[in-house]
């Protein structure tokens, strides 16, 4: 199992390109389902998730390609791919595949919407909390879909197919926004989401669906309304940038030190945490190339912060901020609201001798004047990287086992931050 290996202390100067959101690159290419038509996306990253929901995908006929290697082509820029379901040749969505990544779940809104029936393995738990599929169920009820559990799959009918309606979520879900838009764009009538997700990757997939000949207004508002149509078109799309990778790496630059260029970022992506930066000390600058980081001369100072659905301060960001009080002066408060569970990572940052206290969803992190490298593990996607940014700082070597987390979220993680004059290499077990 491949291991990274860091020599903290370095500042990090230089360029990283930022890489297509894999949170948006998921569902766009479940959007190819919607239609018998190819569906081009541009950007997308190269992750392990793109690559098994692209065995999923296959699994229901999908067609895939991925435009070869061109002249002068960086492999750290993102990959662009066709996919195309002319024929959907099965509609079940097996536990084998479901199990190994939630959101192939949220297949069941294109097949349910185009074929009007599926079979689709209920997820499970994760490191991270259980995160329900009850609202997703719940949204699909309310456009007239039949739904049954059996031996751990959903079984959805909609004879006739989906009927607009009016669907309003208890609580704001990305995943279930996603599926509900998507059903709807192929449903008799209109519908309208209340209460719905206001994240960019919503926006983004909206785009792409107007692209494909849907009707949606409302995107990046908690009111969208969807008047479906009787067949979607092939279309192409470009990912929208990765706003947590640009803020994991603006979050790096603020506890090495350095100066970076974060190519391709979007500012307008993750207003509320660059604001939080700023309030800890970095120079933020937002630029026709992307966002420039640099740390000031002072360092950085603590700072209180509480996660929230978009617009607020991202769940995704939570460990990569925490890494960082870890050398902040004084003492800051993260308070996390939307997972539960989420602060394993707290248990390996005290390897490096970070002083972190939990309470119920408050961790009170006490900032240390130095951190010292350790062997630590990763538990989950964010986690991982954040062990990586208190590496990056403190002082020796630091390894980091079950980097594969890593590889499903963070394109080419140590080949972008290396270029920057951080010491860190992979190494292959």
């Amino acid at each position: 199992m491949d291991k990274i290996r860091i020599i903290g202390g370095n500042r990090l100067n230089g360029v990283i390109p930022i890489s297509g959101a894999k949170n948006a690159a998921l569902p766009l290419m479940i959007a190819s389902l919607l239609t018998d038509e190819t569906l081009t996306l541009e950007n997308v990253p190269r992750l392990a998730d793109v690559r098994q929901l692209t065995n999923i995908l296959v699994n229901h006929g999908v067609d895939y390609g991925v435009n070869g290697k061109r002249i002068g082509e960086d492999l750290l820029t993102g990959q662009t791919i066709s996919l195309t379901a002319r024929s959907i040749t099965d509609t079940t969505a097996p536990y084998e595949l479901v199990s190994t990544m939630r959101a192939s779940f949220w297949v069941i809104g294109p097949l349910l919407a185009r074929m009007h029936a599926c079979k689709v393995s209920l997820p499970g738990g994760c490191a991270i909390g259980t995160r329900p599929v009850d609202l997703f169920l719940m949204g699909l009820e309310r456009l007239g879909a039949q739904l049954d559990v059996e031996g751990g799959y959903v079984v959805a009918k909609a004879p006739g197919g989906l009927v607009g309606n009016r669907v309003v979520f208890p609580k704001v879900s990305v995943g279930a926004t996603h599926v509900i838009m998507m059903a709807a764009t192929l449903a008799k009538g209109q519908t309208v989401i209340e209460n719905a997700a206001r994240e960019p990757e919503i926006v983004d997939l909206a785009k792409c669906l107007i692209a494909m000949g849907a009707h949606i207004q409302g995107a990046g508002t908690s009111t969208i309304t969807i008047d479906g149509v009787d067949r979607l078109r092939g279309a192409r799309h470009r990912v929208v940038a990765d706003r947590i990778e640009t803020g994991t790496y603006a979050m790096a630059v603020a506890m090495t030190g350095g100066d970076v260029l974060l190519e391709g970022a979007e500012g307008s992506l993750l207003e509320n945490p660059l604001d939080v930066l700023r309030q800890v000390g970095a120079e933020i600058t937002e630029t026709n190339s992307g966002i420039r980081v640099r740390r000031n001369g002072h360092g950085i100072v603590a700072a209180d912060v509480t996660t929230d659905p978009f617009p607020g301060f991202p769940t995704d960001l939570q460990a990569q901020f925490m890494a960082l009080m870890t050398r902040a002066k004084g003492t800051s408060h993260i308070t996390e609201t939307i997972f539960e569970n989420r602060f394993m990572h707290v248990a390996e940052l005290a390897r490096f001798g970070a002083r972190i206290s939990l309470s119920g969803q408050v961790a009170t992190v006490e900032g240390v004047e130095s951190l010292k490298g350790a062997p630590v593990m990763a538990t989950d996607l964010r986690a991982s990287v954040s062990l990586v940014i208190a590496g990056l700082a403190a002082e020796g070597e630091t390894t980091v086992n079950r980097v594969y987390h890593l590889d499903r979220g963070f394109e080419r993680l140590e080949e972008k931050i290396s270029r920057c004059g951080a010491d860190i290499s992979r190494i292959s077990g």
